[in-house]
């Protein structure tokens, strides 16, 4: 057995090798490939957003144009209405008429999503409906005075 003094310059540790060590670069460089196209797929498969395309009124209801199905969540608080959509869309508003008074609707964004509201003087009260139609999602909302 040896001892760790020197005889005729060998002794039982080896030298430290002066190469470089390439085994964490090479594992870092296959992390860092991998998040990378792990991205690239996912953002390739991730759906195109829901967008809202137009607000139509019609005599006592309100059509809401979407490009696909958005997911709906909808209230009738005091008389107001507010439907909340996973979608997107650019602030709106507008103006019609039921039964000889005037309603106010607007749609804008919020943290958890696409708000529509419609509001009158006096409460209101209806329902909402949405169907496929032309490739596109019709919502209908039809409304009546309370």
């Amino acid at each position: 057995m040896h001892g760790s003094e020197l005889k005729d310059r060998q002794h039982s540790t080896p030298e430290e090798d002066p190469r470089p060590k390439l085994w964490p670069r090479v594992l870092g460089s296959l992390a860092i490939v991998g998040l990378m196209v792990g991205m690239m797929i996912g953002r390739l498969t991730q759906p195109e957003p829901i967008e809202l395309q137009q607000v139509e009124v019609l005599p006592g209801a309100l059509v809401v144009w979407f490009s696909a199905e958005p997911k709906l969540h909808g209230e009738w608080v005091d008389g107001t209405l507010g439907l909340l959509f996973d979608a997107r869309a650019k602030p709106q508003h507008g103006q019609f008429q039921l039964n000889g008074k005037a309603l106010n609707w607007r749609v804008r964004g919020t943290d958890g999503g696409l708000l529509l509201t419609v509001v009158a003087a006096r409460a209101l009260r209806g329902d909402w409906a949405g169907a496929p139609q032309d490739g596109r999602w019709r919502l209908q909302v039809n409304l009546q005075e309370q």
